[in-house]
Protein backbone atom coordinates (compact mmCIF):
# COMPACT_ATOMS: atom_id res chain seq x y z
CA UNK A 1 0.00 0.00 0.00
CA UNK A 2 1.33 3.79 -1.20
CA UNK A 3 1.73 5.86 1.94
CA UNK A 4 -0.24 8.50 3.06
CA UNK A 5 1.59 11.25 2.18
CA UNK A 6 1.08 14.89 3.65
CA UNK A 7 4.20 17.47 3.30
CA UNK A 8 3.19 20.60 1.64
CA UNK A 9 6.06 20.99 -0.10
CA UNK A 10 8.19 18.49 -2.08
CA UNK A 11 11.78 17.82 -0.50
CA UNK A 12 13.15 15.62 -4.03
CA UNK A 13 12.36 12.12 -2.97
CA UNK A 14 11.61 9.98 -5.44
CA UNK A 15 8.42 9.89 -5.21
CA UNK A 16 7.70 13.55 -6.20
CA UNK A 17 8.85 13.05 -9.75
CA UNK A 18 5.54 10.61 -9.96
CA UNK A 19 3.28 12.87 -8.18
CA UNK A 20 4.30 15.58 -10.75
CA UNK A 21 4.43 13.71 -13.65
CA UNK A 22 0.53 12.56 -12.40
CA UNK A 23 -0.57 16.06 -11.29
CA UNK A 24 0.50 17.67 -15.39
CA UNK A 25 -2.58 15.26 -16.72
CA UNK A 26 -4.99 17.51 -15.06
CA UNK A 27 -3.59 20.44 -17.43
CA UNK A 28 -4.25 17.61 -20.27
CA UNK A 29 -7.54 16.41 -19.25
CA UNK A 30 -8.94 20.02 -18.42
CA UNK A 31 -7.56 21.73 -21.71
CA UNK A 32 -9.62 20.04 -24.36
CA UNK A 33 -12.87 21.44 -22.82
CA UNK A 34 -10.93 25.30 -21.68
CA UNK A 35 -9.53 24.99 -25.77
CA UNK A 36 -12.60 23.32 -27.83
CA UNK A 37 -15.24 24.20 -26.03
CA UNK A 38 -14.63 27.69 -24.12
CA UNK A 39 -12.37 29.12 -27.05
CA UNK A 40 -13.59 27.86 -30.11
CA UNK A 41 -16.86 26.27 -30.59
CA UNK A 42 -19.28 27.56 -27.73
CA UNK A 43 -19.26 31.14 -27.91
CA UNK A 44 -20.08 31.59 -31.85
CA UNK A 45 -22.18 28.18 -31.68
CA UNK A 46 -23.95 29.97 -28.76
CA UNK A 47 -24.14 33.03 -30.31
CA UNK A 48 -25.75 31.40 -33.50
CA UNK A 49 -28.20 29.79 -31.33
CA UNK A 50 -29.54 32.92 -29.43
CA UNK A 51 -29.83 34.62 -32.91
CA UNK A 52 -31.86 32.33 -34.04
CA UNK A 53 -33.92 32.12 -30.89
CA UNK A 54 -33.92 36.26 -31.71
CA UNK A 55 -34.35 36.47 -35.39
CA UNK A 56 -35.70 32.88 -36.70
CA UNK A 57 -36.46 34.14 -40.28
CA UNK A 58 -33.16 35.54 -40.47
CA UNK A 59 -30.00 34.44 -42.10
CA UNK A 60 -27.34 33.28 -39.40
CA UNK A 61 -24.28 35.34 -41.44
CA UNK A 62 -26.85 38.63 -41.39
CA UNK A 63 -26.83 41.07 -37.98
CA UNK A 64 -30.08 40.63 -35.84
CA UNK A 65 -31.73 43.50 -35.14
CA UNK A 66 -33.88 41.96 -31.97
CA UNK A 67 -32.64 41.56 -28.41
CA UNK A 68 -33.13 38.37 -26.34
CA UNK A 69 -35.21 38.42 -23.09
CA UNK A 70 -33.28 37.28 -20.63
CA UNK A 71 -34.98 37.55 -16.76
CA UNK A 72 -36.80 40.60 -18.03
CA UNK A 73 -32.94 42.51 -19.12
CA UNK A 74 -33.25 42.64 -22.90
CA UNK A 75 -29.64 41.39 -24.73
CA UNK A 76 -27.96 41.32 -27.79
CA UNK A 77 -27.35 37.87 -29.33
CA UNK A 78 -24.02 38.70 -30.60
CA UNK A 79 -23.46 39.98 -26.43
CA UNK A 80 -24.94 37.06 -24.86
CA UNK A 81 -22.14 34.43 -24.57
CA UNK A 82 -20.16 37.62 -22.85
CA UNK A 83 -22.45 38.29 -20.34
CA UNK A 84 -23.14 34.82 -19.74
CA UNK A 85 -19.06 34.26 -18.99
CA UNK A 86 -19.68 37.80 -16.76
CA UNK A 87 -22.43 36.33 -14.65
CA UNK A 88 -20.49 32.71 -14.40
CA UNK A 89 -17.20 34.50 -13.04
CA UNK A 90 -19.40 36.73 -10.71
CA UNK A 91 -20.71 33.65 -8.91
CA UNK A 92 -17.76 31.54 -8.78
CA UNK A 93 -15.54 34.60 -7.39
CA UNK A 94 -18.16 33.96 -3.88
CA UNK A 95 -18.24 30.04 -4.50
CA UNK A 96 -14.63 29.24 -5.12
CA UNK A 97 -13.05 30.98 -2.34
CA UNK A 98 -15.63 29.19 -0.29
CA UNK A 99 -14.26 25.84 -1.96
CA UNK A 100 -11.21 26.61 -1.12
CA UNK A 101 -11.50 27.05 2.80
CA UNK A 102 -13.12 23.69 2.28
CA UNK A 103 -10.41 22.26 0.73
CA UNK A 104 -7.86 24.08 3.10
CA UNK A 105 -9.86 21.99 6.00
CA UNK A 106 -10.45 18.62 4.19
CA UNK A 107 -8.27 15.36 4.57
CA UNK A 108 -8.13 14.48 1.03
CA UNK A 109 -8.18 17.03 -0.96
CA UNK A 110 -7.93 14.77 -4.44
CA UNK A 111 -11.86 13.15 -3.64
CA UNK A 112 -12.74 17.06 -3.93
CA UNK A 113 -10.83 17.83 -6.72
CA UNK A 114 -12.38 14.34 -8.46
CA UNK A 115 -15.49 15.42 -7.93
CA UNK A 116 -15.82 18.63 -9.23
CA UNK A 117 -13.64 17.68 -12.32
CA UNK A 118 -16.23 14.66 -13.29
CA UNK A 119 -19.59 16.95 -12.38
CA UNK A 120 -17.73 19.99 -14.72
CA UNK A 121 -16.81 17.09 -17.43
CA UNK A 122 -20.64 16.17 -17.28
CA UNK A 123 -21.62 19.60 -17.92
CA UNK A 124 -19.86 20.07 -20.77
CA UNK A 125 -20.69 16.49 -22.16
CA UNK A 126 -24.43 17.35 -22.27
CA UNK A 127 -23.63 20.31 -24.49
CA UNK A 128 -24.29 18.01 -26.94
CA UNK A 129 -27.67 18.35 -26.51
CA UNK A 130 -28.01 22.25 -26.94
CA UNK A 131 -29.55 22.92 -30.43
CA UNK A 132 -32.26 24.44 -32.31
CA UNK A 133 -33.25 27.64 -30.61
CA UNK A 134 -32.79 26.06 -27.01
CA UNK A 135 -29.92 28.88 -26.14
CA UNK A 136 -31.13 28.73 -22.30
CA UNK A 137 -30.03 25.24 -22.14
CA UNK A 138 -26.54 26.23 -23.23
CA UNK A 139 -25.88 28.96 -21.01
CA UNK A 140 -26.84 26.97 -17.89
CA UNK A 141 -24.33 24.03 -19.21
CA UNK A 142 -21.70 26.53 -19.58
CA UNK A 143 -22.13 28.19 -16.45
CA UNK A 144 -22.50 24.85 -14.23
CA UNK A 145 -19.19 23.65 -16.17
CA UNK A 146 -17.22 26.80 -15.76
CA UNK A 147 -18.33 26.76 -11.99
CA UNK A 148 -16.87 23.00 -11.72
CA UNK A 149 -13.64 23.73 -13.96
CA UNK A 150 -12.89 26.62 -11.09
CA UNK A 151 -13.50 24.43 -8.24
CA UNK A 152 -11.21 22.40 -9.24
CA UNK A 153 -8.41 24.23 -10.62
CA UNK A 154 -8.61 26.08 -6.92
CA UNK A 155 -7.55 22.47 -5.59
CA UNK A 156 -5.25 21.29 -8.48
CA UNK A 157 -3.12 24.73 -8.49
CA UNK A 158 -2.99 24.37 -4.84
CA UNK A 159 -1.33 20.73 -4.85
CA UNK A 160 1.67 22.51 -6.88
CA UNK A 161 2.98 23.73 -3.43
CA UNK A 162 2.55 20.12 -2.17
CA UNK A 163 4.57 18.10 -5.13
CA UNK A 164 6.90 20.68 -6.35
CA UNK A 165 9.95 22.73 -4.23
CA UNK A 166 10.35 26.61 -4.60
CA UNK A 167 13.44 26.23 -6.98
CA UNK A 168 11.07 24.19 -8.72
CA UNK A 169 7.69 25.53 -9.23
CA UNK A 170 8.36 27.72 -12.60
CA UNK A 171 9.45 24.98 -14.34
CA UNK A 172 6.53 21.87 -12.94
CA UNK A 173 3.88 25.00 -13.55
CA UNK A 174 5.47 26.12 -17.22
CA UNK A 175 5.43 22.26 -17.98
CA UNK A 176 1.95 21.58 -17.07
CA UNK A 177 0.55 24.22 -19.11
CA UNK A 178 2.72 23.12 -22.02
CA UNK A 179 0.84 19.48 -21.52
CA UNK A 180 -2.34 21.32 -21.67
CA UNK A 181 -1.75 22.70 -24.49
CA UNK A 182 -0.56 20.11 -26.55
CA UNK A 183 -2.98 17.85 -25.15
CA UNK A 184 -6.14 20.49 -25.77
CA UNK A 185 -4.47 20.91 -29.34
CA UNK A 186 -4.23 17.23 -30.08
CA UNK A 187 -8.23 16.77 -30.03
CA UNK A 188 -9.16 20.18 -31.18
CA UNK A 189 -7.28 18.79 -34.38
CA UNK A 190 -9.53 15.59 -34.53
CA UNK A 191 -12.37 17.83 -34.29
CA UNK A 192 -10.98 20.06 -37.04
CA UNK A 193 -10.93 16.76 -39.20
CA UNK A 194 -14.47 16.37 -37.98
CA UNK A 195 -16.09 20.03 -39.10
CA UNK A 196 -14.40 19.29 -42.17
CA UNK A 197 -15.28 16.54 -43.34
CA UNK A 198 -18.71 16.71 -41.99
CA UNK A 199 -20.57 16.80 -45.49
CA UNK A 200 -18.59 13.97 -46.81
CA UNK A 201 -19.63 11.45 -43.93
CA UNK A 202 -23.11 12.94 -43.96
CA UNK A 203 -23.45 14.83 -40.90
CA UNK A 204 -24.44 18.56 -40.84
CA UNK A 205 -21.99 20.90 -38.72
CA UNK A 206 -24.13 22.00 -36.42
CA UNK A 207 -24.39 17.85 -35.78
CA UNK A 208 -20.21 18.25 -36.26
CA UNK A 209 -19.83 20.65 -33.41
CA UNK A 210 -22.23 19.15 -31.10
CA UNK A 211 -19.89 15.97 -31.16
CA UNK A 212 -17.05 18.07 -30.76
CA UNK A 213 -18.52 19.88 -27.92
CA UNK A 214 -19.31 16.39 -26.45
CA UNK A 215 -15.62 15.01 -26.86
CA UNK A 216 -14.39 17.52 -24.83
CA UNK A 217 -16.42 16.79 -21.91
CA UNK A 218 -15.58 12.97 -22.72
CA UNK A 219 -11.83 13.57 -23.29
CA UNK A 220 -11.45 15.93 -19.96
CA UNK A 221 -13.64 13.02 -17.44
CA UNK A 222 -11.52 10.30 -18.84
CA UNK A 223 -7.84 11.90 -18.61
CA UNK A 224 -9.07 12.53 -15.15
CA UNK A 225 -8.64 9.39 -13.93
CA UNK A 226 -4.51 9.77 -13.88
CA UNK A 227 -4.00 12.65 -11.43
CA UNK A 228 -7.03 11.18 -9.42
CA UNK A 229 -5.64 8.40 -8.85
CA UNK A 230 -1.49 9.10 -8.91
CA UNK A 231 -2.37 11.94 -6.26
CA UNK A 232 -4.55 10.00 -3.92
CA UNK A 233 -2.33 9.78 -1.68
CA UNK A 234 -1.91 13.34 -0.91
CA UNK A 235 -3.40 14.70 2.72
CA UNK A 236 -4.05 18.09 4.16
CA UNK A 237 -0.76 20.13 4.15
CA UNK A 238 1.17 19.77 7.51
CA UNK A 239 0.88 23.26 8.81
CA UNK A 240 -2.93 22.59 8.35
CA UNK A 241 -2.81 19.22 10.83
CA UNK A 242 -3.04 20.48 13.89
CA UNK A 243 -5.97 22.48 12.71
CA UNK A 244 -7.99 19.75 10.88
CA UNK A 245 -7.22 17.52 13.92
CA UNK A 246 -9.20 19.89 16.15
CA UNK A 247 -11.82 19.78 13.12
CA UNK A 248 -11.98 16.03 12.57
CA UNK A 249 -12.48 15.92 16.39
CA UNK A 250 -14.98 18.50 17.22
CA UNK A 251 -16.92 18.47 14.23
CA UNK A 252 -16.75 14.50 13.45
CA UNK A 253 -16.15 14.91 9.44
CA UNK A 254 -16.65 12.23 7.20
CA UNK A 255 -15.88 12.15 3.45
CA UNK A 256 -17.95 9.52 1.65
CA UNK A 257 -16.95 9.42 -2.15
CA UNK A 258 -14.93 11.53 -3.83
CA UNK A 259 -15.56 15.07 -2.98
CA UNK A 260 -19.46 13.94 -0.92
CA UNK A 261 -19.65 14.82 2.48
CA UNK A 262 -22.44 13.28 4.58
CA UNK A 263 -25.24 15.09 5.24
CA UNK A 264 -24.56 15.41 9.32
CA UNK A 265 -21.15 16.72 8.79
CA UNK A 266 -22.70 19.86 6.10
CA UNK A 267 -23.16 22.67 8.71
CA UNK A 268 -20.24 22.02 10.76
CA UNK A 269 -18.41 22.31 7.58
CA UNK A 270 -19.96 25.29 6.40
CA UNK A 271 -19.50 27.15 9.45
CA UNK A 272 -16.01 26.51 10.35
CA UNK A 273 -14.87 26.89 6.23
CA UNK A 274 -16.92 30.80 7.13
CA UNK A 275 -14.89 31.34 10.00
CA UNK A 276 -11.77 30.07 8.07
CA UNK A 277 -12.62 32.91 5.08
CA UNK A 278 -13.55 35.74 7.71
CA UNK A 279 -9.93 34.81 9.21
CA UNK A 280 -8.37 34.90 4.83
CA UNK A 281 -9.71 38.25 4.34
CA UNK A 282 -8.44 39.58 7.37
CA UNK A 283 -5.26 38.03 7.16
CA UNK A 284 -4.65 39.04 3.68
CA UNK A 285 -4.07 42.71 4.54
CA UNK A 286 -0.85 41.28 6.36
CA UNK A 287 0.61 40.15 3.01
CA UNK A 288 -0.07 43.66 0.93
CA UNK A 289 2.78 42.12 -1.88
CA UNK A 290 0.29 39.02 -2.34
CA UNK A 291 -2.76 41.53 -2.22
CA UNK A 292 -0.94 43.67 -5.01
CA UNK A 293 0.00 40.65 -7.02
CA UNK A 294 -3.39 39.59 -6.73
CA UNK A 295 -4.87 42.90 -8.20
CA UNK A 296 -2.48 43.24 -10.99
CA UNK A 297 -3.01 39.08 -11.91
CA UNK A 298 -6.96 40.66 -11.91
CA UNK A 299 -6.27 43.31 -14.57
CA UNK A 300 -4.08 41.93 -17.01
CA UNK A 301 -5.29 38.24 -17.09
CA UNK A 302 -8.82 39.02 -17.41
CA UNK A 303 -7.37 41.01 -20.33
CA UNK A 304 -5.63 37.59 -21.43
CA UNK A 305 -8.89 35.90 -20.82
CA UNK A 306 -10.81 37.91 -22.90
CA UNK A 307 -8.63 37.70 -25.62
CA UNK A 308 -8.80 33.68 -25.32
CA UNK A 309 -12.93 33.86 -25.09
CA UNK A 310 -13.88 36.55 -27.50
CA UNK A 311 -10.61 35.49 -30.09
CA UNK A 312 -13.45 32.98 -31.87
CA UNK A 313 -16.51 34.76 -32.04
CA UNK A 314 -13.77 37.86 -33.45
CA UNK A 315 -12.99 36.40 -36.10
CA UNK A 316 -16.56 34.52 -37.18
CA UNK A 317 -18.10 37.55 -36.94
CA UNK A 318 -15.58 40.47 -37.26
CA UNK A 319 -13.45 39.23 -40.05
CA UNK A 320 -15.40 36.45 -41.16
CA UNK A 321 -13.29 33.61 -40.94
CA UNK A 322 -14.92 29.85 -41.29
CA UNK A 323 -15.01 27.55 -38.58
CA UNK A 324 -12.63 25.55 -40.22
CA UNK A 325 -9.60 28.95 -40.03
CA UNK A 326 -10.79 29.68 -36.75
CA UNK A 327 -9.83 25.80 -35.36
CA UNK A 328 -6.79 26.11 -37.92
CA UNK A 329 -5.73 29.36 -36.34
CA UNK A 330 -6.25 27.97 -32.76
CA UNK A 331 -4.75 24.78 -33.12
CA UNK A 332 -1.35 26.89 -34.26
CA UNK A 333 -1.78 29.09 -31.29
CA UNK A 334 -2.03 25.78 -28.87
CA UNK A 335 0.91 23.91 -30.40
CA UNK A 336 3.39 27.27 -30.30
CA UNK A 337 2.08 27.81 -26.96
CA UNK A 338 3.16 24.27 -26.13
CA UNK A 339 6.81 25.50 -26.82
CA UNK A 340 6.35 29.15 -25.57
CA UNK A 341 5.15 27.66 -22.00
CA UNK A 342 8.78 25.66 -21.91
CA UNK A 343 10.47 28.91 -23.22
CA UNK A 344 9.50 30.70 -20.77
CA UNK A 345 10.37 28.13 -17.99
CA UNK A 346 13.93 28.42 -19.14
CA UNK A 347 13.78 32.49 -19.60
CA UNK A 348 12.13 32.57 -15.79
CA UNK A 349 15.43 30.15 -14.80
CA UNK A 350 17.68 32.73 -15.94
CA UNK A 351 15.74 36.27 -15.33
CA UNK A 352 13.53 35.37 -12.59
CA UNK A 353 9.67 34.85 -13.39
CA UNK A 354 8.94 38.45 -12.48
CA UNK A 355 10.69 40.14 -14.98
CA UNK A 356 9.53 37.39 -17.84
CA UNK A 357 5.77 37.87 -17.14
CA UNK A 358 6.44 41.40 -17.03
CA UNK A 359 7.74 41.86 -20.19
CA UNK A 360 4.70 39.75 -21.89
CA UNK A 361 2.44 42.04 -20.74
CA UNK A 362 3.98 44.34 -23.55
CA UNK A 363 3.83 41.83 -26.29
CA UNK A 364 -0.24 41.17 -25.23
CA UNK A 365 -0.37 44.74 -25.91
CA UNK A 366 0.94 44.83 -29.17
CA UNK A 367 -1.40 41.38 -29.95
CA UNK A 368 -4.65 43.78 -29.15
CA UNK A 369 -3.33 46.11 -31.21
CA UNK A 370 -2.21 44.47 -33.93
CA UNK A 371 -5.57 42.96 -33.79
CA UNK A 372 -7.89 45.90 -34.28
CA UNK A 373 -6.23 46.71 -37.33
CA UNK A 374 -6.18 43.37 -39.21
CA UNK A 375 -8.51 43.72 -42.20
CA UNK A 376 -11.64 41.32 -43.08
CA UNK A 377 -10.63 38.27 -44.15
CA UNK A 378 -7.09 38.56 -43.64
CA UNK A 379 -6.50 35.02 -42.66
CA UNK A 380 -2.42 35.40 -43.20
CA UNK A 381 -1.86 38.56 -41.58
CA UNK A 382 -4.46 36.64 -37.93
CA UNK A 383 -1.96 33.77 -38.70
CA UNK A 384 1.38 35.66 -37.62
CA UNK A 385 -0.53 37.42 -35.15
CA UNK A 386 -1.52 33.99 -33.58
CA UNK A 387 1.80 32.35 -33.63
CA UNK A 388 2.46 35.41 -31.63
CA UNK A 389 -0.17 34.65 -29.35
CA UNK A 390 1.29 31.48 -29.06
CA UNK A 391 4.67 32.33 -27.65
CA UNK A 392 3.21 34.83 -24.45
CA UNK A 393 -0.35 33.00 -23.71
CA UNK A 394 1.23 29.90 -22.07
CA UNK A 395 4.58 31.19 -20.51
CA UNK A 396 2.32 34.39 -19.17
CA UNK A 397 0.14 32.07 -17.51
CA UNK A 398 2.39 29.54 -16.55
CA UNK A 399 4.94 31.32 -14.33
CA UNK A 400 1.81 33.56 -13.07
CA UNK A 401 0.47 30.23 -11.42
CA UNK A 402 4.02 29.87 -9.68
CA UNK A 403 4.75 33.07 -8.89
CA UNK A 404 1.54 33.09 -7.27
CA UNK A 405 2.43 29.78 -4.83
CA UNK A 406 5.50 31.45 -3.67
CA UNK A 407 3.16 34.29 -1.93
CA UNK A 408 0.87 31.85 -0.19
CA UNK A 409 1.39 31.17 3.55
CA UNK A 410 1.41 27.07 4.11
CA UNK A 411 -1.87 25.07 4.77
CA UNK A 412 -4.02 28.10 2.86
CA UNK A 413 -3.00 27.12 -0.54
CA UNK A 414 -6.51 25.78 -1.90
CA UNK A 415 -7.91 28.91 -0.03
CA UNK A 416 -5.44 31.36 -1.46
CA UNK A 417 -6.10 29.79 -4.47
CA UNK A 418 -9.69 30.03 -4.89
CA UNK A 419 -8.87 33.83 -4.78
CA UNK A 420 -6.65 33.54 -8.11
CA UNK A 421 -8.90 31.25 -9.39
CA UNK A 422 -11.65 33.56 -9.69
CA UNK A 423 -9.97 35.74 -12.21
CA UNK A 424 -8.40 32.52 -14.36
CA UNK A 425 -8.94 31.09 -17.62
CA UNK A 426 -12.11 31.27 -18.44
CA UNK A 427 -13.83 32.95 -15.69
CA UNK A 428 -12.76 36.82 -16.29
CA UNK A 429 -15.83 39.25 -15.46
CA UNK A 430 -14.71 42.78 -15.66
CA UNK A 431 -12.87 41.95 -19.39
CA UNK A 432 -15.77 40.13 -20.78
CA UNK A 433 -18.19 42.45 -19.50
CA UNK A 434 -16.57 45.68 -20.91
CA UNK A 435 -16.48 43.55 -24.32
CA UNK A 436 -19.73 42.84 -24.65
CA UNK A 437 -20.78 46.46 -23.71
CA UNK A 438 -18.63 47.71 -25.74
CA UNK A 439 -20.04 46.12 -28.74
CA UNK A 440 -23.56 46.75 -27.62
CA UNK A 441 -22.73 50.27 -27.68
CA UNK A 442 -20.94 50.59 -31.00
CA UNK A 443 -22.16 47.29 -32.54
CA UNK A 444 -18.05 46.83 -33.61
CA UNK A 445 -15.92 44.06 -32.13
CA UNK A 446 -13.03 46.24 -33.23
CA UNK A 447 -13.91 48.45 -30.52
CA UNK A 448 -14.24 45.95 -28.32
CA UNK A 449 -10.79 44.33 -28.55
CA UNK A 450 -8.84 47.51 -28.64
CA UNK A 451 -10.24 48.34 -25.26
CA UNK A 452 -8.81 45.95 -23.58
CA UNK A 453 -5.34 47.54 -23.97
CA UNK A 454 -6.29 48.97 -20.68
CA UNK A 455 -6.16 45.97 -18.56
CA UNK A 456 -3.08 45.24 -19.79
CA UNK A 457 -1.49 48.62 -18.97
CA UNK A 458 -3.05 49.22 -15.77
CA UNK A 459 -1.94 45.33 -14.59
CA UNK A 460 1.41 45.77 -15.90
CA UNK A 461 1.67 48.55 -13.90
CA UNK A 462 0.32 47.24 -10.88
CA UNK A 463 3.07 44.03 -11.43
CA UNK A 464 5.82 46.50 -11.56
CA UNK A 465 5.48 47.47 -7.75
CA UNK A 466 4.70 44.04 -6.09
CA UNK A 467 8.23 42.95 -4.46
CA UNK A 468 8.25 39.39 -4.57
CA UNK A 469 11.42 38.70 -2.00
CA UNK A 470 9.66 40.95 0.03
CA UNK A 471 6.65 38.74 0.02
CA UNK A 472 7.63 35.70 -0.56
CA UNK A 473 9.61 36.26 3.35
CA UNK A 474 6.54 37.62 4.59
CA UNK A 475 4.47 34.50 3.65
CA UNK A 476 6.97 32.75 5.46
CA UNK A 477 7.88 30.63 2.82
CA UNK A 478 11.70 29.62 1.45
CA UNK A 479 12.86 32.55 -1.13
CA UNK A 480 14.11 30.78 -4.58
CA UNK A 481 17.11 30.92 -5.83
CA UNK A 482 15.96 33.36 -8.70
CA UNK A 483 12.48 35.18 -8.84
Amino acid sequence: MTPAVDSPVASGRAGDTAHQKAWYWYDWANSAYVTTTLTVLMAPYLTVIAKKSACPTLPSDVACPTNLSVVGIPVAPGSLVFYVLTFSTIVSAIVLIFIGAIADRSPRPVRLFAGFAWAGAAAASAMFLVSGDNWALGVLLLIFANLCLGSSLVIYDSLLCRIASPDERDRVSSRGWAWGYLGGGLLLALNLALLTLAGQIGISAGMAVRISLLSAGLWWATFTIIPVVGLRDLRGATDATEQTVSWAATETTTVRGPGVISAVSVPSVISGSLRQLTGTFRELRLYPQTMLFLLAYLFFNDGIQTVISASSVYGAEELNFSNSQLIEIILLVQFVAFGGALLFGRLARRFGAWRVVLSSLGLWTLVVTIAFFVPTGGFLIFVGLAVLIGIVLGGSQALSRSMFSQLIPRGREAEFFSLYQAMERGTSWFGTLVFGLVHQFTDSYRWAIIALIVFFVVGGLLLSRVRMREGIIAAGNEVPAVI
